[in-house]
């Protein structure tokens, strides 16, 4: 029997071991039974994470969203190992797998070990906090859902209080209330393009202390690449819904201030100019200030510092500035990583050591003909990578030369809200290079994840689950309050 272990239940690595379990699964044909397909990932459930930024911002529900691996597994012929890779030995062909502990730190599921013969590792990436004093203390990831579950409780939170004080120093006798008013009303009279007030300070300055004519909230978003994008955004619908489930006392627009800091030049720098400076213009539109330019330093509680001096107040930051590979990657059993700590591999995607351990996804590094840059770490990426290696295991079990994997670039799409996107599209169907926005780049961002799911399930349940994740928004709260 081939042994075949997938290890991470991403984009790629769930959707190859899906497509692997309904062409070798055991409910086949017995003819196929010499194939046994085993996906491994820590946790027990499945979320697309592009979506994770719409988990931290309230505005979708992983639990309505997640598909366990042990349901996905039963449907489709493989077999689920819940699980943290630690170790492996290529000699022996076994991998090892953590302890699981459950909520409340108990041991579930002890150590383990699985034999393979052919070994696909897709982990994907984590946060990269560049050695940033503070950063990994101080500010909050969206790697997972606990994480952004974690960012959007605290959000929550920081919104009730500033209501709460609102309603507080509401409560005076009319002529003294009136003191304050006319400094709030000049202060929030801006023209269009409004920026919030003033949330850069030096350095010198109690930055954390919320000014009296500040925004009573402030978000700092380290990293203008397409998570820091996509969130500064999402949290601006948010503000609104907010302000309507309650939340009276606060100005959506002006009580809830968002900065988004990047150190280069532009925001979005692996995409085209004229989609970043598209991009800044809808974020300054929605009362996002953008920082570019502008490296950080530290980040304290309470307070953002970048290197030329700045500080920005910051009820919550979120580091959204890079990623890495996860750190075992350095540690299978002598397998080559580059300087972001990704596996290495050839354009067959196997190992440059192995030709038992293939990768795929943002863990690996794999050449890209035609430019002097490795495949980027997208989705579509993944997905590419998953239908690749379908084909590329079918012909090492049969004993034919593995194909090499060429990447398609077909554009990229950046969320900015339930009504809007921008990005551009690639490729021979518009015979080359369009910037699209609104709309109608809105719906083709969306119609990725529903090609996600057509992936996993099929494009009749596909359907349903659109006509149900619809049924959901018009019975749900447009924002998740608990």
């Amino acid at each position: 029997m081939h042994r075949i272990v997938v290890v991470g239940g991403g984009a790629g690595g769930l959707e190859l071991a899906t497509r692997l379990g309904d062409r070798y699964g055991r409910s086949r044909k017995v003819t196929r039974a010499r194939v046994y397909v085993t996906l491994v990932d820590r946790y027990p459930t499945h979320v697309w994470k592009p979506l994770l930024h719409e988990v931290a911002a309230g505005s979708l529900d992983p639990f309505m969203q997640e598909l366990p691996y042990a349901a996905q597994a039963r449907w489709h012929g493989f077999d689920f190992q819940q699980g943290e890779l630690t170790k492996l030995d290529r000699s022996a062909k076994r991998i090892t797998l953590g302890c699981v502990n459950d909520d409340e730190g108990a041991e579930l599921l002890p150590q383990r070990e699985l034999q393979y013969d052919t070994l696909v590792i897709a982990i994907g990436s984590t946060t990269h906090f560049f050695g940033v004093p503070g950063a990994s203390e101080n500010s909050i990831a969206l790697d997972t859902v606990p994480q952004a579950e974690r960012f959007r409780k605290r959000l929550i939170a920081a919104c009730v209080r500033a209501e709460y004080r609102a309603e507080q120093r509401s409560e005076p006798p009319k002529a003294e209330a009136q003191v304050e008013t006319p400094q709030v009303a000049t202060q929030d009279v801006t023209p269009p393009g409004y920026q919030p007030a003033d949330p850069v300070v030096t350095a010198g300055a109690a930055a954390a202390a919320a000014p009296a004519t500040g925004p009573r909230i402030q978000v700092a978003i380290v990293g203008g690449g397409a998570t820091g994008v996509e969130l500064s955004a999402e949290l601006r619908n948010t503000a609104h819904v907010l302000a309507a489930y309650g939340l009276h006392k606060l100005d959506p627009r002006h009580d809830i201030g968002i900065v988004l800091i990047e150190a280069g030049p532009r925001i979005l720098p692996a995409l085209q100019e004229r989609v970043s400076t598209a991009t800044t213009e809808l974020l300054n539109k929605l009362g996002v200030q953008v920082m570019v330019g502008e490296t950080v330093a530290e980040v304290a509680p309470g307070v953002v510092r970048t290197a030329s001096g700045k500080s920005v107040r910051a009820d919550l930051t979120v580091w959204a500035a890079g990623i890495k590979a996860p750190s075992v990657l350095g540690a299978l059993d002598g397998l080559p990583v580059n300087r972001l700590g990704q596996l290495t591999v050839r354009r067959t995607l196997q190992t440059e050591i192995d030709d038992n351990v293939f990768a795929l996804g943002d863990c690996a590094a794999c050449p890209w003909p035609g430019t002097e840059r490795n495949v980027p770490p997208r989705a579509q990426a993944a997905h590419q990578q998953a239908s690749f290696l379908l084909k590329a295991i079918e012909d090492r079990l049969a004993g034919r030369t593995l194909p090499e994997f060429t990447y398609r670039d077909f554009g990229s799409l950046v969320s900015l809200g339930h009504f809007s996107a921008v990005g551009n599209l690639m490729g021979g169907l518009i015979g080359g290079n369009m910037l699209i926005e609104g709309l109608l780049a809105r719906f083709m961002y969306m119609s990725l994840y529903r090609l996600h799911i057509a992936a996993l399930h099929g494009y009749p349940r596909m359907v349903l689950d659109t006509f149900a994740h619809w049924l959901r928004r018009t019975t749900s709260p447009r924002v998740k309050l608990h």
